[in-house]
């Protein structure tokens, strides 16, 4: 049962929803709460188009064997927190915790040293690395 501060609002257990349509309302809306929105693409160029152009910029995830796929996505996307092999790139210290565009939290970051840097963009990358043979970028 919802408090009631909370009735009227539009609520969603943990879920990961796969095959998003770029175009979808949901990759234009900006969901705080336990869900993974996967858009699946079939180049990096079109994934960074179709990253870039959303209005929000907290986070985003590329799964890769390859680390010329990592450090251009670390390069190129547009986000506060770029995951690297990792679903969702979780802030760690001394890193804070903002995102880019219209995902900003204020003025700036909310902890760590990018909370007195209130003026920057910052990209935090958090990687999960295995070498492997494979050298594709998608699974």
């Amino acid at each position: 049962p919802a408090a009631d501060e909370y009735r009227g609002g539009t609520w969603v257990g943990p879920s990961i929803l796969d095959r998003v349509d770029p175009a979808s309302e949901l990759r234009h809306t900006e969901v705080f709460g336990p869900l993974l929105a996967i858009v699946r693409v079939p180049t990096l160029r079109e994934a960074l188009e179709v990253q870039r152009s959303s209005r929000f910029g907290n986070a985003a995830s590329v799964f890769t064997t390859s680390g010329a796929v990592a450090q251009h996505v670390a390069e190129h996307a547009s986000a506060g927190m770029i995951g690297i092999n990792v679903g969702v790139p979780v802030p760690r210290e001394p890193f804070s915790f903002g995102g880019t565009k219209d995902s900003r939290f204020g003025q700036g970051d909310i902890t760590g040293q990018g909370g007195v840097e209130l003026w920057s963009t910052v990209k935090k990358i958090t990687r999960k690395w295995a070498v492997q043979s494979d050298t594709t970028w998608m699974g």
